[in-house]
């Protein structure tokens, strides 16, 4: 009869697989939470008379329609967060921490811009911001190769996106001197 696996006894493929772990499972809810944090702390800067003002504000014509960002954003947080868990779930080293260092660095900027940009209404602020922004991410997907190429892959579309923002972010400004 073979022996069923217990926590104190793993199985061999248990070892192997580091994402059975429990610690790695709460790694991953913790990221979540950090992410989604940032989420709706965007949110909740961007709702009522921020958008009045937003919407009044000229845009270029390569703005995408307001249902776009309910779309990306989800789908962007979620790769975001695969990605740190997936770079924590490697060997321990200092390219690793440096990567989630700048994971958590990215993250606080990206939890920046709203508050900036809508809350505070400074469109300026909020450009040097994204510019932080990128920086970080692109620090942190350079990071996260050396670590996990999946990881860094996860990643372009969030880079794509940020690049987007940011020529958005600065022509609304132009528009809007």
């Amino acid at each position: 009869m073979q022996e069923q696996p217990t926590l104190e006894h793993p199985t061999l493929s248990t070892l192997k697989n580091p994402s059975l772990r429990t610690e790695s499972l709460v790694a991953l809810g913790t990221f979540g939470v950090l992410a989604a944090g940032a989420a709706l702390w965007a949110a909740r800067v961007t709702d009522g008379g921020n958008q009045r003002w937003y919407r009044r504000l000229r845009k270029p014509p390569f703005q995408p329609p307001s249902w776009a960002f309910r779309v990306v954003w989800p789908a962007l947080y979620t790769l975001m967060t695969v990605s740190a868990w997936r770079v924590w779930n490697r060997p321990a080293g200092p390219t690793r921490s440096w990567a989630l260092l700048l994971w958590g660095v990215q993250l606080g900027c990206n939890a920046s811009w709203s508050p900036l940009f809508f809350g505070q209404r400074r469109k300026r602020a909020a450009l040097v911001d994204m510019a932080a922004l990128g920086g970080s991410l692109a620090g942190y997907t350079a990071m996260a190769s050396r670590v996990d190429r999946p990881a860094a892959w996860m990643m372009a579309p969030y880079l794509g996106w940020v690049a987007y923002a940011g020529a958005l972010n600065e022509e609304v400004i132009r528009l809007n001197k």
